[in-house]
């Protein structure tokens, strides 16, 4: 019984520095992006190399809990559930890793008055994601509570939601100096940004599920 506690309890150090991990991602990306807007290529730079690191480190993190899991029988009826709620957090690392990329890649040109909303749209996304990360932890200690943590992440969906939009009615109607291939190139970036929103969302939609099984 010790030795199943034990196993356990590392399990659990485990998903933390996973989720540690992630949200450290997130903010990367967050950063990076108002880094891009800003002009400020070496501390770009610097972000796109850092959330590689950071989402090198939490596939290891992940591979490592998976075979905890199966090896020490931890949960069985739950695993896989469990498993696909963790893929689904992982999905936010690699989602804000491309998308940084993606910036670094095809180097969009930004006017200047659109700025400001890009970096509202980021911050508004990436405080979904951001939000979502008690909620995971909670979870493995204090289920009953994980569906009162949600709210935020839906706020932030949803506010995620109508910036993007104003974005793309902005340059739509609004810049008729810009060429379509710019705006079309635009509306893209701010679909990449808007998809850590649409990930936290899903991520809350099964912690709420998963929450609700393990409360019953």
């Amino acid at each position: 019984m010790s030795l199943l506690f034990k196993n356990v309890k590392q399990v659990i150090y485990d998903i933390d520095s996973f989720i540690d991990t992630v949200e450290q991602g997130v903010l990367v990306f967050r950063e990076g992006v108002t880094n891009y807007l800003n002009d400020e290529k070496k501390s770009f730079a610097e972000k796109t190399e850092r959330i590689h690191h950071l989402e090198t480190s939490a596939d290891k993190l992940q591979r490592s809990i998976d075979d905890k899991f199966y090896r020490h029988s931890i949960l069985p009826q739950n695993v896989s559930d469990i498993e696909g709620m963790l893929d689904q957090l992982d999905e936010i690392i690699d989602i804000s890793k491309d998308n940084l990329y993606q910036f670094d890649d095809e180097l969009p040109f930004f006017p200047k008055e659109l700025i400001p909303e890009y970096i509202r749209l980021t911050d508004s996304s990436t405080e979904a994601a951001l939000s979502a990360f008690p909620a995971v932890r909670a979870f493995f200690r204090e289920p009953i509570k994980v569906r009162d943590m949600l709210n935020k992440v839906y706020f932030y969906e949803k506010e995620t939601d109508r910036i993007a939009r104003n974005i793309k009615r902005m340059l739509f109607h609004d810049y008729p100096g810009l060429k379509l291939s710019q705006k079309i190139h635009l509306r893209y970036f701010a679909l990449h940004i808007e998809t850590i929103s649409d990930k936290a969302e899903v991520l809350a939609d099964t912690l709420s599920i998963l929450a609700l099984k393990m409360s019953i």
